[in-house]
């Protein structure tokens, strides 16, 4: 079984957006994906066949006010508005309304990262947690704490994939994965964030003890993941595709010329996986 894993970043993860539309144009087939925040933004446009949606999305509308703006903190409680993105935007008979059908009609399988807010552990969705127009399971996994509100499923609170999983290969292993394409969002050589992660974790943990601890360590699971990644490149297991730099482009860039330069990266990076997953 052959995976894709998007990492997601923010709107860095335009690059991955790149990425996946050259798979689309390359006839590239996975059996499956898995997204960490705006990372299963892009693998479930992937599944829908919609070439050019997520790049809207990073590119277009992130300059609008309601996608994100401080406006929204006084409105909605959130600087990035996901009810926005995933609901008025996506739904049907929204201004870029996903494919859902399509979505589910595709053999692929989906699972989507999302971190548990009590716990701080990580719990993954699967396409089948959705129904049309209901897409809780894509905000939980890019809720950003401080940035953006919590998501509530089943009767639990959610935050973003990344603060308990940031690079879920284990994950992919475990579910049968044999060959795995690694999609990051920054050079392989930076993944130091402890600084930002820990003056966030501090302003966590009166509410939410377990979610700091679990924020306070994403720069060491993120390098524990990434270490087993290029282990498996190594043995022919596995693909890391990376951007050499991220091209002026951080977490929250709304700058198009940055943001297009970056997609144009992993549109160009991608034509790498063809002869990879052969």
């Amino acid at each position: 079984m052959v995976g894709i894993i998007d990492v997601g970043g923010g709107l860095r993860g335009i690059y991955g957006s790149g990425v996946f539309d050259r798979c689309l144009d390359d006839n590239v087939v996975f059996d499956y994906c898995i997204g960490v925040s705006a990372g299963s933004a892009n693998a479930i446009t992937y599944l829908a066949g919609q070439k050019g949606r997520t790049y809207r999305f990073y590119h277009d509308y992130s300059s609008r006010k309601e996608y994100m703006s401080f406006g929204n903190f006084f409105k909605h409680s959130q600087y990035i508005d996901l009810d926005y993105v995933y609901g008025t935007l996506t739904n049907s008979g929204g201004e870029d309304a996903l494919n859902f059908y399509e979505v589910m009609q595709n053999k692929s399988s989906l699972t989507v990262v999302a971190t548990d807010a009590e716990t701080g552990e990580p719990t993954y969705f699967t396409k089948h947690d959705m129904v049309q127009d209901d897409y809780r399971i894509l905000k939980a996994s890019s809720a950003l704490p401080l940035v953006c509100k919590s998501y509530e499923i089943n009767g639990r609170m959610y935050f973003d994939g990344g603060i308990s999983d940031p690079v879920p290969i284990e994950k992919a292993l475990a579910d049968g994965c044999e060959k795995v394409v690694l999609i990051l969002t920054k050079p392989i050589e930076i993944s130091n964030t402890l600084a930002r992660d820990s003056k966030a974790a501090k302003l966590l943990r009166g509410k939410y003890p377990e979610l700091s601890e679990s924020l306070r360590n994403k720069s060491v699971n993120y390098k524990k993941g990434l270490d087993i990644a290029i282990e498996l490149e190594k043995q022919g297991k596995c693909i890391i595709i990376a951007p050499d730099d991220c091209c002026g482009v951080s977490t929250l860039t709304k700058e198009k010329d940055k943001l297009h330069a970056l997609y144009e990266k992993g549109y160009n990076d991608g034509a790498r996986i063809k002869e990879f997953v052969k």
